[in-house]
């Protein structure tokens, strides 16, 4: 693997870069140890962050798996003025946003920072302390509508790994901390020393495709309405029918504009994205549990054809059906192909 040479190293002038990774009871252990893994690396090849995990009072907490985490220094004891402040999540977001103690923390230390970055749920302590109001976010694809829900001042992009406005950045799912610390690596210290990190870490420099490849952008909701619910039962019964507008409408005993009107108001969407969407679903299962051709899939699933389904693919999650598989099927394929 290739390494950074020593004379090739890029030392931070001045004193070393504090980065404070907080940590509190119930947090995510990867959201933590992710981001520290990569600062304490780059310091092997030349960088010079001083990594301190930071409790409330410098004592032990209990991670959300039950591990045990040793604090490095309580807050008290942490430079005036920081480098950058990372801020886990935990999976009971809730809980952490009610913690009035914790969330003070969070808004005296980001204060004290130059950059301010969270990891997963650790965006629902940024919104609460009113950090990330007016800028674009990004938390776990599971947890965007929610945060887009309870903080509506803060602009919610469900998709990219992380993100960054201005001198916050906001990373999604647990281990796209990771992620967000290379890219905060490669801003102090460049591509080359960022690209070993990744080397040695056996990780993506950029990870191909964002969210969208783990969860359809626009999951549907589920209609309490009894002639709507008819319709999308039927639909996801058989995805390959032609389930023309006409043809559904009939079904449901309304008029055309009437049914169109009915899906944007319960659902959200028109009823030709609902059945892309139903489609879509129906070929990821086939293409991840059988040995069928794309061909094949495509018409399984209603596409009519593998072109059609790629657009499908390419436009809902970023990635090709042949990609889609590759990923998704098996580790074990994975580590072959490695």
């Amino acid at each position: 693997m290739a390494r950074v040479r020593a004379d090739d190293r890029i030392r931070a002038p001045g004193p070393p870069h504090t980065v404070a990774v907080l940590a509190f009871d119930g947090v995510q252990l990867l959201d933590v140890a992710g981001p520290a893994e990569v600062f304490t690396t780059a310091n092997e090849d030349g960088a010079d962050y001083d990594v301190r995990i930071v409790s409330e009072t410098g004592g032990d907490i209990r991670t959300s798996s039950g591990v045990r985490l040793s604090a490095d220094t309580s807050a008290a004891e942490l430079p005036a003025r920081l480098g950058t402040l990372v801020v886990p999540g935990r999976p009971d977001w809730r809980r952490a946003v009610g913690d009035r103690p914790l969330m003070d923390l969070v808004t005296t230390l980001s204060a004290r920072a130059a950059r301010t970055a969270s990891v997963c749920a650790g965006a629902f302590l940024l919104a609460e302390a009113g950090i990330l109001d007016g800028r674009r976010a990004a938390t776990h694809w599971r947890l965007a509508a929610e945060l887009a829900a309870r903080y509506p001042r803060v602009r919610v992009e469900a998709d990219p790994v992380f993100v960054q406005d201005g001198a916050v950045l906001t990373s999604a799912g647990v281990t796209t901390g990771i992620d967000l610390a290379l890219a905060l690596v490669e801003a102090d210290h460049g591509a080359d020393l960022a690209r070993a990190v990744a080397q040695q870490l056996v990780v993506f420099m950029a990870r191909p495709a964002g969210q969208s490849q783990f969860s359809a952008r626009m999951t549907p909701r589920r209609s309490g309405h009894p002639t709507l619910r008819g319709v999308m039962d039927a639909i996801a019964a058989d995805p390959a029918e032609a389930h023309h507008m006409d043809a559904l409408a009939l079904q449901a005993g309304v008029s055309t504009r009437h049914l169109s009107r009915l899906f944007r108001t319960e659902v959200g969407m028109t009823p030709g994205r609902y059945v892309e969407l139903v489609r879509v679903e129906a070929a990821q299962a086939l293409l991840t549990s059988g040995d069928d051709s794309v061909d094949a899939v495509a018409e399984r699933s209603g596409f009519g054809s593998a072109e059609s389904m790629r657009r499908s693919f390419q436009h809902l999650l970023g990635v090709a059906p042949t990609v889609y598989r590759a990923r998704f099927r098996s580790t074990a394929a994975q580590g072959a192909e490695a």
